[in-house]
């Protein structure tokens, strides 16, 4: 294996490796737990407002601190360092929620806030070093074999954990409950061991001066103010952040309505782990599809198609009514959810300096984050208007419209050259 295949294959099995977190944890048991277990003396309506709570307190967190740290990262050439930092802490609180006992949701709520933070900060610096691993002409590919990998291997482990929950006998647990806790510490073995590969074989290249930490976060708030101040006159790197805050919100609300819908028509956790493992292994080779398709046309188009996909996906989810049309539903998600995803940040990727690339991630991740706030407005003023919930529901796809119209407005290699110049 050459040098530039390990890097590349030491940084796409991170994603198999924290996407079992994602998977497992945060989609799949956590919420059913945390209402059976953790807060099982509470009333459900106030159990899910202490959930809501614990994922919004955690992503605002990362919000706020992803720029600075990524311009710090990028100041000091400490990318690497502040990922594997992320990285411990996710694994060392997915562990952690084992020990949660039943009834604590306050500290199982702290726990998993931690755990987020972990999660979500480490991908910051995993984005940013897309640049560094592979060139330009292979971002398309290598971003999709990232989510790829991210599909498959949080699809096997949590295949297994859905096995361990409910046969926990065949694995020597004494019931459901001790599976979960028994699947949240898989995640953390499984993170920390395919994150093996990214420690030994993606290198960082490091400043070679030894900056204080007080000079260095001084170092990066300057860089900060600085790119921000030029971020606000790239027309054209500000428009594609604004078509992707649009069609992401698009995206977020898609998949949070299907769930919604899901329990509303009085599906059983059974059916939503279904659907979930479905979009899993699904989601897995149509990542590779859309990136393949990427290469053949170009990264724009491959967000098209992703986009109209979507369009489609929303207006068929007006006319959802039983168990069969929801997998359905979960099917055609998948088909493009990874793929606009990786084929956003590959776009991305291509406009932006290699040396600027955890900070850029920051403004980008940041984006993303306060995705899923104009969706649910708009479902709400949409079926009030019309009291039609459906028709609340099919207006998700205007997102994914204004996303395409201000997408079709970029120009990469425009913008690139524009951003490079600016950043000189």
């Amino acid at each position: 294996m050459t040098r530039e295949s390990k890097r590349i294959y030491g940084w796409a099995l991170y994603d198999w490796a924290n996407s079992a977190y994602a998977t497992t944890v945060m989609a799949g048991f956590f919420p059913l737990f945390f209402k059976a277990f953790y807060s099982a003396d509470t009333d459900a309506t106030l159990s899910t407002a202490q959930l809501g709570v614990a994922n919004a307190v955690s992503s605002i967190i990362v919000v706020l601190l992803a720029p600075l740290l990524g311009a710090i990262a990028d100041a000091g050439g400490i990318r690497k360092r502040f990922l594997l930092l992320f990285a411990f802490l996710g694994i060392l609180m997915s562990a952690a929620l084992a020990l949660v006992g039943k009834g604590q949701w306050e500290l199982a709520a702290f726990v998993y806030v931690l755990g987020n933070i972990g999660f979500m900060g480490s991908n910051i610096f995993y984005d940013a070093f897309l640049p560094s691993v592979t060139s330009e002409d292979r971002f398309d590919k290598v971003s999709g074999l990232g989510y790829a990998l991210g599909y498959l291997g949080g699809g096997i482990l949590f295949a297994l954990n859905v096995a361990m929950v409910q046969q926990p006998e065949w694995f020597g647990l004494a019931d459901a409950a001790a599976g979960v806790k028994a699947s949240f510490i898989s995640v953390a073995l499984w993170w920390m061991l395919f994150a093996l590969p990214f420690v030994l074989w993606v290198k960082e290249k490091r400043n070679t001066r030894k900056i204080g930490t007080v000079t260095l976060t001084v170092l990066g708030y300057r860089r900060l103010m600085r790119t921000f101040h030029k971020i606000k006159h790239l027309r054209g790197l500000f428009l594609f952040l604004v078509a992707y805050w649009f069609y992401i919100d698009g995206v977020d609300t898609i998949i949070r309505m299907a769930v919604d819908y899901g329990m509303a028509i009085g599906f059983e956790a059974g059916d939503l782990i279904k659907a979930l493992l479905l979009v899993q292994f699904i989601g897995f080779p149509a990542t590779i599809l859309v990136a393949k398709l990427a290469q053949m046309w170009d990264t724009k188009k491959a967000i098209y198609l992703t986009l109209g996909f979507y369009v489609l996906i929303a207006i068929m989810a007006a006319f959802m009514h039983d168990v069969s049309s929801f997998y359905l539903l979960a099917a055609m998600i998948a088909l493009v959810q990874g793929g606009i995803q990786a084929m956003s940040r590959s776009y991305y990727s291509k406009m932006i300096p290699a040396e600027y690339a955890a900070e850029f991630f920051g403004f980008y991740n940041f984006l993303g984050k306060f995705a899923t706030v104009l969706g649910p407005l708009l479902i709400g003023a949409v079926a009030l208007a019309t009291e039609s919930s459906r028709a609340g529901i099919a207006s998700v796809a205007v997102f994914f419209v204004i996303g395409a119209v201000l997408l079709y407005m970029v120009d990469e290699k425009a913008v690139a050259e524009e951003v490079r110049g600016a950043m000189r």
